[in-house]
C-alpha cells in the first residue's frame, strides 16, 4: 500500500502574524515558516502504519513556490520515503489543491492519502472534502485513531458529542485530529538523509489540471483590539450592565 500526504509551507505557529501595510495579506518576507502542524501529524501517522508494515511507501505532496520544496524535505527528514512538488507561483484555493491532489494520487496509485485537517493560514478546512468527492472515495475526517482492518480501515472521530468509530472501505481519505498523535522530531542522521532522497518536479499543466482564482481578497485586516473589562459590584449591576448595554439578554 501507498500512502501519499499532502504537507503545506505556513508561517511557524509560534510567529504572531503581522499584516501588511497595504493590508493586501499578511507579511511573509523574513518571517519563519514551518510545516503546517495538522500536515506534521497527518506524515507522523502515516509513518507509524508504514512502521507497522501495513504500507510500503510514504510519499508527501505539496503545491507551491520553490521554497516549498522545503516543507517535503522536512517529511522527508521525519522519514517519508520520497516527494513529489508541483511547482507555481499562482496562489492555490482548496478545490485546485484538491484536483492536483487527485492527479497525483491516482498516478502514484495511493491506497490512502492522509491529510490535516486544515491549514492554519487560511483555516478553510475544505481541501480532504473536496479530494473524497472528487476521487469518489469514502471519507474520515477528524481522526483520532485509524487502523488497517478489513480491506478498509477502522477509524475514530472526533465529533461534537465525543467520538465516533467507523469502519470505511479502501481506497480511502482521511483529515487528521490533533489527538491522533504526538509528531516525531528529525534525527540530524534522517536530515541528512533528506537531502538525497528524490523529490519529483512537475507542473499544473503536467497533470492537467488547471490554475484559476475563483476568489478574491480585497483586503487583510488585523482583528480590533479587545476592550477593557469592567468590575461589577453584585449579580444586580451585572444583570444591568448585560441587559441595558451588551443587550444579551431581556
Amino acid at each position: 500500500m501507498k500512502i501519499l500526504v499532502p504537507v503545506k509551507r505556513v508561517i511557524d505557529a509560534n510567529i504572531r502574524v503581522r499584516v501588511k501595510p497595504d493590508h493586501s495579506g499578511v507579511e511573509t518576507d523574513n518571517v519563519k515558516m514551518a510545516m503546517n502542524p495538522f500536515c506534521e501529524i497527518a506524515v507522523e501517522e502515516a509513518l507509524r502504519i508504514k512502521e507497522a508494515g501495513d504500507a510500503a511507501e510514504v510519499i508527501l505532496f505539496s503545491a507551491g513556490p520553490e521554497k516549498f520544496q522545503e516543507t517535503i524535505r522536512s517529511g522527508l527528514a521525519m522519514g517519508a520515503d520520497r516527494g513529489v512538488h508541483v511547482v507555481t507561483d499562482e496562489t492555490l484555493e482548496p478545490l485546485v489543491i484538491a484536483k492536483l491532489i487527485k492527479a497525483v494520487a491516482e498516478k502514484e496509485d495511493a491506497e490512502l492519502v492522509i491529510l490535516g485537517k486544515q491549514s492554519i493560514d487560511g483555516d478553510n478546512n475544505q481541501t480532504g472534502q473536496m479530494l473524497a468527492a472528487i476521487m469518489g472515495r469514502p471519507l474520515g475526517s477528524y481522526i483520532s485513531e485509524i487502523k488497517k482492518h478489513d480491506g478498509g480501515f477502522a477509524i475514530t472521530r472526533e465529533i461534537d458529542a465525543g467520538l465516533e468509530k467507523l469502519q470505511i472501505a479502501s481506497p480511502a481519505v482521511v483529515t487528521t485530529d490533533l489527538r491522533l498523535n504526538e509528531p516525531r522530531y528529525a534525527s540530524l542522521p534522517n536530515i541528512m538523509k533528506a537531502k538525497k532522497k528524490p523529490v519529483e518536479r512537475l507542473t499544473p499543466d503536467d497533470l492537467g489540471v488547471a490554475v484559476s482564482c475563483r476568489v478574491e481578497t480585497l483586503k487583510v485586516v488585523e482583528p480590533p483590539a479587545r476592550a477593557a473589562g469592567v468590575f461589577v459590584s453584585n449579580a444586580a449591576e451585572l444583570v444591568d450592565k448585560l441587559q441595558n448595554q451588551a443587550k444579551v439578554i431581556q
